[in-house]
């Protein structure tokens, strides 16, 4: 948060002289695989229904960190977009700064205090402004599978860790690479995550990652994770290191793979390549995780720019908020709608199988944030991250990854 603030204070006096042009929004995003761009559209669509002009402003990179750092020279040098797209945590770490716009009058126009669950005001909301706009729910806990690949291994659905690893081994001896990865940190993470949640279950996960307990993360469980984490390395390609998400989705919608453990804006991969939930692929909860929703939510701010952009900035995140948006959004991104009064008749088998399990669990109380930028802030993220990384590159055995995420609690303090 001091790096952030250092590299950005300064810029704060200048964002009342941006200018950029009433009834124009330029739009960072990080959107640019083929099911991504598809969705993006229909942002662009509804926007210039009313009368406000998409100016796109993509910046490569699954994980987002290549668009924080073109956001933050941006805004040093004084030129912040309308909008961005900045996600979890490091929403609060911008609204410290002061330099998001207050939405709270489009807040309560339109009810989201009772249209959204009390997990996602926390990201939505800060100092009891709304500043941000968590308007879809994407859940990292997902196994995505080519169904003829699975079909031909004539095993059960895995519900928990052996059968899972049953079913990766009889892959293997298929000839299949059974786990598809990309190999980059954010990937990691989210492997971590749900090997966390179907070791420990939720209340060790809330412990351990959420709240970055030692105990939690010096335990025994905590070395099982670890374990298991390596163990599935062994069900990885040689060439997984560095890939993005979306070839490692394509290794399974070709076949080439068996599964891959993503967040489900992998179905929208599915969707560009025209591929039908049921027939083509599968959506399977990571084994052990059933009943439990681990969440990213795609947000945007916008920032503190002249009058003139004010009205244009406040239809812009109505729009994003309305069950009328994120229905056809949902389709196309592989996400569900966020509001608990969308309908869910537009999607497929898995989004209404999503919907239902987001709905349970935002009344049920396990719907928690991935470790994925949901988790804690940048820091300790970034330590986690690096630890879970390492351990699957070899550069730690398990007991250094162990003594690691102990550590990473420190940067807590």
């Amino acid at each position: 948060m001091l790096k952030l603030a250092r590299g950005i204070g300064i810029a704060a006096a200048l964002l009342v002289s941006s200018s950029a042009i009433a009834q124009e929004v330029e739009v960072m995003h990080w959107w640019t695989s083929p099911g991504e761009a598809a969705a993006v559209n229909v942002m662009k669509e509804q926007l210039e229904k009313k009368g406000i002009k998409w100016v796109d402003a993509p910046i490569a990179g699954g994980g987002g960190q290549a668009a924080m750092t073109a956001l933050r020279a941006r805004v040093v040098a004084g030129d912040p977009p309308t909008a961005a797209m900045v996600l979890g945590y490091d929403i609060k770490d911008w609204a410290e700064l002061n330099l998001l716009g207050d939405i709270s009058d489009a807040a309560r126009q339109d009810g989201w205090d009772a249209n959204y669950p009390d997990a996602y005001k926390f990201f939505g909301e800060y100092n009891g402004k709304w500043v941000a706009t968590p308007f879809d729910v994407h859940s990292t806990n997902w196994l995505w599978l080519n169904k003829a690949a699975f079909d031909g291994l004539g095993v059960a659905e895995p519900t928990d860790w052996d059968s899972f690893i049953a079913m990766l081994q009889a892959a293997k001896d298929k000839g299949l690479i059974p786990l598809a990865h990309g190999g980059q940190s954010w990937q990691d993470a989210v492997l971590l995550g749900n090997v966390t949640i179907a070791t420990g279950g939720i209340e060790f996960y809330r412990k351990a990652i959420l709240q970055q307990d030692k105990q939690a993360l010096g335990s025994e469980t905590m070395r099982k994770v670890l374990e298991r984490v390596l163990q599935l390395k062994d069900f990885m390609d040689s060439n997984a290191p560095g890939r993005d998400w979306n070839l490692a989705t394509a290794m399974v919608i070709k076949g080439e793979a068996l599964t891959q453990t993503m967040g489900d804006w992998a179905k929208g991969e599915f969707v560009a390549a025209g591929k039908k939930a049921g027939d083509d692929y599968m959506c399977l909860r990571f084994p052990g995780t059933q009943g439990v929703v681990s969440f990213v939510a795609d947000s945007f701010v916008v920032f503190n720019v002249s009058k003139a952009d004010k009205a244009a900035q406040i239809e812009f995140v109505r729009t994003l908020m309305s069950p009328e948006f994120q229905e056809p959004w949902s389709v196309l991104k592989g996400a569900v709608p966020a509001n608990l009064k969308a309908n869910d008749a537009l999607l497929d088998a898995c989004g209404k199988k999503a919907f239902a399990e987001y709905k349970e669990a935002a009344a049920s109380g396990n719907l928690v944030g991935a470790i994925q930028l949901f988790s804690a802030p940048a820091a300790i993220r970034s330590a986690v991250e690096d630890v879970v990384s390492r351990l699957l590159s070899g550069d730690l055995n398990v007991d250094g990854a162990l003594a690691g995420v102990v550590a990473s609690a420190d940067a807590a303090q």
